[in-house]
């Protein structure tokens, strides 16, 4: 507990800084987003209004806990460790969720889910030789992924009429080819003979 929590500056940091909190919040919140989708019935509710709210805001925070770590000298191990794993799964439970209810196709939600934890652990089989750094593509797919997945949790066809599943599924088309892509371009970038060592 000791060491700076939300202060800016040098020195120790704790591993409870407000940084740190915020990407455990949203880990914890997964398992009540779950519960909001199955405890909606497919009624398209409250409950599922809440759930698509829940997943805006907490997919929000990442960049909130991200920004106040780096701009404050609040970068921990812990916070290095924490922050993939709560985005990874939010977004898998996500498709999960989404493929359960019948409302993706399992296939999209397997090749996302295979590339993204793939990539993952391909980045810290390297860790110690060579740190590629997300580039733009990777930073507009979590964008496109971010948007798709808000937009098909959020019962907005119950407004506006069954077009919205058509426009759901052109946000989620995006946000599928570029996943793949992105993952094929890191993965080239990581097999270039020049590349050479890189910090983020």
């Amino acid at each position: 507990m000791t060491g700076r929590i939300i202060r800016a500056g040098d020195g120790p940091v704790s591993n409870w800084n407000v940084p740190n909190v915020i990407t455990i919040v949203r880990i914890l919140l997964v398992p009540v987003f779950v519960w909001l989708l199955l405890a909606d019935r497919d009624l398209d509710g409250p409950l599922r209004w809440a759930a698509g709210a829940l997943f805006i805001v907490a997919i929000a925070t990442d960049s909130i806990d991200g920004h106040l770590a780096r701009s404050r000298n609040l970068v921990t191990d812990l916070g290095k460790l924490l922050d993939p794993i709560a985005d990874k799964a939010l977004t898998g439970t996500a498709l999960v969720m989404l493929s359960i209810l019948q409302e993706l196709p399992w296939w999209v939600t397997i090749v996302i889910l295979v590339r993204e934890l793939g990539i993952t652990l391909w980045r810290l089989a390297l860790a110690n030789r060579r740190v590629l750094p997300a580039g733009r593509g990777g930073k507009l797919k979590t964008v496109a992924q971010a948007v798709a997945i808000s937009a098909a949790l959020l019962p907005l066809w119950t407004l506006f009429g069954d077009w919205v599943h058509w426009f759901n599924t052109g946000l989620m088309s995006i946000a599928f080819v570029l996943t793949v892509w992105s993952g094929a371009d890191y993965l080239w970038q990581a097999y270039r003979p020049s590349a050479t060592k890189e910090s983020r």
